[in-house]
């Protein structure tokens, strides 16, 4: 990134090392396309054009096999040139030294044009530097066959960095696999299988039992159990039925499903999710920032150190030459940084792969870190804690029976769009109750009732205050309304005529997950809060039953401001719905959305819950303690092994191809830590 940044007319310059591909904005008349190739290429990479870029279904890349990349061709050159100079040398002794040191350069070439190019490029300081030094520092006293060694294993070590890096691309790209490539649709009377990348908003996809889903889409028709686990890690199947949303790559269990499509192939959940999680893994998390602001300063004061080792001794102290630029070049290898520069984005980008896997989506490194310092979560209430579905708890009929008093209520309400009245048709359906007919339609008194005329007259659902004008209130169903009310339940009195026939309490219950989820965080020495605009008595008693701190009746300024008061004294994680929660969510250290509404999950708050289960709270966290846990062993680990061997080089007990190996063997440890992630699964 630097070498092109200094070229004439670059600018906006992004390296995406996932992807492999470098993108910016290019003055032609002050650096042609060509040349930038040829910078590219002195820095050892080779540059192919790429078409204007749109978003297209993703496709796993094709893993060329290691011999044939560049640098996999680089190690079977060194190879060679090491197994040709330690048998002429063995040939000819006389001519050993010539032999190894002629090998030696000609094996160290390759890496000192790189080292030349970066240099000039503006970064004279690179890994390729301090190796090149080193070699040729030793073939000039005499050490060509450890020259040899060492650039044969810097070659190998740099494959098998590759190799292992890769497989934390692979963890994300295990997710392509389950996006299908075709789809069977509904075309000019039949069913026409097509490609999936071919997919039109409002076509009818047919799904079979088996068959994977091959788009975002509704349920226009039919009933099924749906495998979401490839998109959300929910294990259990869920039913879905006529108006159910279902996700791209999800697996049809059963029945025959048509699906109306609605979004493209190449924007569906799983493709977002895959270009959201590239893109997080790319963007800088604080400790990288760190280190990479400590490596500007680490390498050159390693170099000074290097040529104080050889220079101090010998000159004040009479010490042998040879052996003191021996141990300083040897110190040059060792003080190489690349475990500590890959020790953080190695971590962060399988810690992102691994909670993508789970339905955790963490929108940058930045975000994962900061939920491992998390000191107190805040929840919304409707749609978080709670399913956001007011259901009917409780029927209590004065007169007759609760289902005759259920089936009458439903009827006024048939035709109704308020979520309480709702809450009653949907709960006179699932008894499978027959609603009578009600003539005339139905009439009603905003935030009052709504009256009905039935067969058998007139009746009305409505609040207790309406009642309490139309008919007296017995002591009996008095008290059982202040007692429904202080359950935070919302009771409606069902009068016919003049009558009280019976009471109906609704509430939007609690979240299966939500009590444990709470217990979870407190487990982790997290505290939980509850901010919502409900009513104090409702959020005390939904409050009481999750074990949570209320502040209730905040109006969305409120809320906000109680979130940036915590923020100022120690990171805060707000979780909502991600809708009317935006500026909470915003204001948070870190906002995480509730799956429900994937579309507005994926695009907003710096995390998503895309199983949406308040569960996956204490899961975020847990993965990011451990995210942040295998950094320190990292940088630890890289840091750790570099002292013991800088102690061992400047008692003469490390030779040149043992510093090498350190380096190597501490950057393919590092790596292989961090892909321990991918297998994590939160609990």
């Amino acid at each position: 990134m630097t070498a092109v940044n200094r070229l004439p007319g670059a600018s906006d310059v992004a390296v995406s090392y996932q992807n492999e591909t470098l993108v910016l904005s290019l003055d032609e008349d002050l650096t042609p396309v060509t040349k930038l190739e040829d910078q590219i290429r002195s820095l050892g990479y080779v540059p192919t054009a790429l078409a204007e870029e749109t978003r297209t279904l993703p496709t796993a890349k094709t893993a060329m096999p290691w011999w044939k990349t560049g640098k996999g061709k680089l190690v079977l050159m060194t190879g060679l040139m090491l197994g040709v100079g330690l048998g002429l040398e063995r040939l000819l002794p006389a001519y050993a030294l010539y032999i190894t040191s002629i090998a030696a350069l000609i094996s160290v070439f390759p890496f000192a044009r790189r080292a030349v190019s970066g240099a000039l490029a503006g970064s004279p300081f690179s890994i390729e530097t301090l190796m090149s030094v080193a070699a040729i520092g030793a073939v000039f006293i005499g050490e060509g066959e450890e020259a040899l060694t060492v650039v044969f294993l810097f070659a190998v070590g740099e494959v098998l960095e590759t190799v292992a890096a890769g497989r934390a691309r692979a963890g994300i790209e295990a997710l392509i696999g389950l996006v299908p490539r075709t789809a069977r649709i509904e075309r000019d009377g039949g069913v026409e299988e097509i490609q999936a990348e071919a997919l039109e908003i409002g076509d009818i996809a047919i799904v079979r039992p088996g068959d994977r889903i091959p788009s975002d889409g509704e349920v226009v028709e039919g009933e099924s159990e749906i495998d979401e686990s490839p998109v959300t890690g929910e294990s259990v199947p869920v039913f879905k039925g006529s108006g159910s949303d279902v996700f791209a790559g999800s697996i049809n269990a059963n029945g025959v499903l048509r699906v109306r499509i609605t979004h493209k192939a190449a924007d569906n959940t799983i493709a977002r999710i895959i270009h959201l999680v590239e893109e997080a893994q790319e963007s800088k998390a604080p400790t990288a920032r760190f280190i990479d602001r400590f490596s500007l300063w680490y390498t050159p004061a390693a170099m000074l150190v290097a040529a104080l080792i050889i220079v101090v001794p010998p000159l004040p102290f009479a010490q042998d030459w040879t052996t003191w630029i021996y141990r300083g070049l040897a110190t040059l290898l060792i003080a190489c940084p690349c475990a500590l520069v890959i020790s953080t984005p190695t971590a962060i980008a399988s810690g992102l792969a691994a909670g993508a896997r789970q339905g955790l989506l963490i929108k940058g490194g930045a975000a994962l870190e900061t939920l491992g310092k998390i000191k107190t979560v805040a929840f919304d209430k409707t749609g978080t804690l709670t399913r956001g579905k007011p259901q009917v708890t409780d029927i209590i009929a004065l007169t007759g029976n609760a289902e005759e008093l259920l089936a009458r209520a439903a009827a006024v309400e048939a035709d109704t769009s308020h979520p309480l009245g709702k809450a009653i048709v949907d709960a006179a359906r699932t008894r499978a109750l027959d609603i009578p007919a009600a003539f005339g339609g139905s009439t009603a008194v905003p935030g009052k009732a709504v009256t009905a005329r039935l067969k058998s007259g007139f009746v009305s659902v409505g609040s207790p205050s309406f009642a309490a004008s139309k008919a007296a209130l017995s002591d009996e169903a008095t008290a059982r309304i202040n007692a429904l009310e202080q359950e935070g339940k919302t009771v409606v009195v069902v009068l016919g005529g003049k009558i009280v026939e019976g009471l109906i309490a609704i509430r939007d219950e609690l979240r299966e997950d939500a009590k444990s989820a709470v217990a979870g965080l407190k487990a982790r020495g997290i505290n939980a809060l509850m901010l919502t605009g409900d009513n104090r008595r409702t959020a005390a008693a939904i409050a009481a039953q999750v074990g949570v701190e209320a502040e209730a009746e905040l109006l969305p300024e409120a809320k906000l401001a109680r979130i940036a008061q915590i923020a100022k004294d120690s990171p805060i994680a707000m979780v909502g719905d991600g809708i009317n929660d935006a500026p909470a969510l915003a204001a948070a250290s870190v906002g995480i959305a509730m799956g429900g509404g994937t579309d507005v999950a994926l695009e907003t708050a710096d995390a998503a819950l895309l199983k949406d289960r308040v569960s996956g709270v204490p899961q975020l966290i847990s993965l990011s303690r451990a995210t942040l846990g295998n950094i320190w062993q990292n940088i630890a680990l890289a840091l750790g092994l570099k002292a013991v061997f800088l102690v061992t080089t400047l008692t003469g007990a490390t030779t040149l191809w043992m510093a090498i190996l350190a380096d190597t063997g501490a950057t393919v440890l590092v790596t292989l830590n961090a892909l321990r992630l991918l297998g994590l699964r939160p609990k």
